[in-house]
């Protein structure tokens, strides 16, 4: 709920709730633009969800990336995302984000400690359809020494564990060809050993791995950036409810540890950048079609993504958009049941790109193109895989296949299978008939499906679905795998199989914004002092997934947006204590 004026106990020209990526933008921009910022983050660790991402940001005609084999340009984009977003195509604040995207880029590379890095191959995920590249947008943070984050690195949020190895994270599907190659490769074996004995000291010394990358990278750039300018970061302090000062938002109410609460004053506005509502049950219950209870969804958000930012701007009058065809950026997961008797979340980014892996529903039947973007797989799951208890499927692979890959949380060889089988988190059968039965899967369908697949999938065609056609297909493919780095046949038993459910990488559905990230109410005006950036606004993709990083790249823009507003327009007087806040991490 919100609460009207009343003396503040401290106060800033901005107040942003949430440290990933759209919120730390927010927050650096601001303080560079010579403005006082407070941070504030709910948990004990910084970084959002951003801090388990891939850390790639998508970001047509950027200045990092040489676009070869073809320069890109506003018109191609624009023209792809009309093409991607349909009617949903919104183009306000389309053109505000391409005309944002590189400025954002520009002035972060220039002016902070945010380094990003091209990546020359790395496709749009339609890039056949009109305006779409082969390369060029998506771009990523690079790699960062975690020692130069000095003791805040004890408070940033770690990767995801289960797509780490052994705590260790790795920056490219190059690196990651590196441990698949592992007992094919000399080169291969020296760069793993090299890898493993720098993280063993690296543990010893440190309790976690130092060389930082992916969205652990830009998460520890961007807090390096805030810590580098001085802004404070408050941490567990959940910003509970606005303050107004007539119908402008003029501050937060925060939290503390000892059960206090604080008042602070924002003389130029509040951002809300708290992460969406993944692990909101009520709300995934009301947007989420294969979710009816709410807990039929698994998402690797951290915890404490739950919605803060929408019902503080619901409370103030601001409009919660699900006008989206899809209310999240689905993924297909995979539970993982930890030694500790917790359940971790294993999202499958890599594995359904991989020759002689395929994906079946209930019936035994393949349901879609393995090897398309996650977005689309879980549209696909949606459609397909919704006549049980829950929206599921299962992954399939024979045994050369898994031993080479591995297969979701399964490793590939040397690393035993053993204990994923005894969890029940991997199943396994002499033939397709065992593995059915197991899986609760219909047996003779199953066998069909494989003898209708491998009929192609013999000369590396899919009959069915044409698996490898895109360029994304074949990006993530194994690119030793000829002539169809996707395709394999599924013959040498044991078979197995692992389940996957509906999970998320980021909610779409959101608070409505305009152009300037300025929180809109039902009539469509804009609530004075009051901003969303991230995943709290409601996506500018329309509820669709173009590419790698359209989450991270329009958060961190209309972040360096609304700070851009904040700074260009000056502060209304505001009854209110001037004092200042305490510039250490608390």
């Amino acid at each position: 709920m919100s609460t009207r004026n009343e003396a503040f106990d401290q106060m800033v020209d901005v107040v942003v709730v949430g440290t990933g990526a759209g919120g730390m933008a927010a927050a650096v921009a601001a303080r560079k633009k010579g403005l006082e910022v407070l941070l504030l983050e709910k948990e004990p660790l910084y970084g959002g969800t951003t801090a388990r991402s891939g850390g790639v940001l998508w970001i047509p005609n950027n200045p990092i990336s040489t676009f070869k084999p073809e320069p890109d340009s506003m018109d191609d984009a624009r023209s792809y995302l009309k093409y991607e977003c349909g009617d949903f195509y919104d183009s306000e604040r389309v053109e505000a984000f391409l005309a944002n995207g590189p400025r954002m880029v520009d002035f972060f590379v220039r002016q902070t400690a945010v380094k990003l890095i091209a990546l020359p191959e790395y496709p749009d995920y339609h890039a056949e359809s009109p305006g779409g590249r082969m390369a060029g947008r998506s771009i990523m943070a690079a790699p960062l020494d975690g020692r130069e984050l000095g003791e805040h690195i004890r408070s940033l949020r770690p990767p995801l564990k289960e797509i780490t190895f052994v705590g260790m994270m790795f920056n490219s599907s190059a690196e990651v060809g590196h441990f698949f190659n592992v007992t094919r490769s000399f080169k291969s074996a020296a760069y793993v050993a090299k890898r493993l004995a720098t993280h063993a000291i690296e543990m010893m010394f440190h309790g976690r791995a130092m060389r930082l990358t992916n969205g652990n990278a830009l998460a520890a750039r961007l807090a390096k950036s805030a810590f580098d300018l001085g802004i404070p970061m408050w941490l567990e302090s959940p910003a509970t409810s606005l303050v107004r000062d007539g119908d402008r938002v003029s501050g937060v109410v925060v939290g503390r540890g000892d059960g206090s609460s604080v008042r602070v004053g924002a003389r130029r506005g509040v951002v809300l950048a708290a992460g969406g509502f993944p692990q909101d049950v009520e709300r995934r219950k009301r947007l989420f079609p294969h979710a009816p209870t709410g807990r039929e969804h698994l998402s690797p958000a951290p915890p404490g993504n739950t919605g803060d930012g929408l019902r503080l701007a619901e409370s103030v009058g601001g409009r919660v958009s699900a006008n989206l065809p899809n209310a999240a950026a689905w993924i297909p997961v995979s539970k993982v049941q930890r030694a500790n008797g917790e359940t971790g979340v294993f999202p499958h980014l890599i594995d359904r790109y991989k020759p002689g892996i395929i994906a079946v529903n209930r019936a035994g039947r393949r349901f879609t193109n393995e090897s398309d973007s996650y977005h689309d797989m879980g549209m696909a799951m949606q459609k397909h895989c919704a006549d049980g208890p829950e929206v599921a499927a299962w992954l399939i692979a024979d045994h050369r296949t898994i031993r080479r890959y591995g297969l979701g949380f399964a490793k590939p060889f040397p690393l035993p299978l053993g204990g994923h089988l005894r969890s029940g988190y991997l199943l396994r059968g002499k033939t397709l008939a065992e593995l059915a039965a197991r899986a609760g899967i219909d047996g003779a369908a199953l066998q069909q499906t494989v003898d209708d697949y491998n009929l192609g999938a013999e000369e590396g065609k899919d009959l069915q679905f044409r698996r490898g056609w895109r360029v994304y297909n074949r990006f993530l493919g194994d690119k030793t795998h000829q002539p169809n780095p996707c395709v394999a046949p599924v013959k040498e038993g044991p078979f197995y199989a692992v389940k996957i459910i509906m999970g998320d990488l980021g909610t779409f559905a959101g608070i409505q914004t305009d152009r300037f990230a300025r929180v809109l109410d039902g009539e469509g005006r804009a609530v004075p002092g009051l901003f969303a950036a991230g995943n709290d606004g409601a996506s500018v993709m329309g509820g669709g997934y173009p590419g790698g990083g359209i989450t991270l790249g329009p958060a961190m823009t209309f972040g360096f947006v609304a700070a851009e507003f904040m700074a260009e327009h000056g502060a209304p007087e505001l009854s209110a204590a001037r004092s200042q806040p305490s510039m250490t991490m608390a």
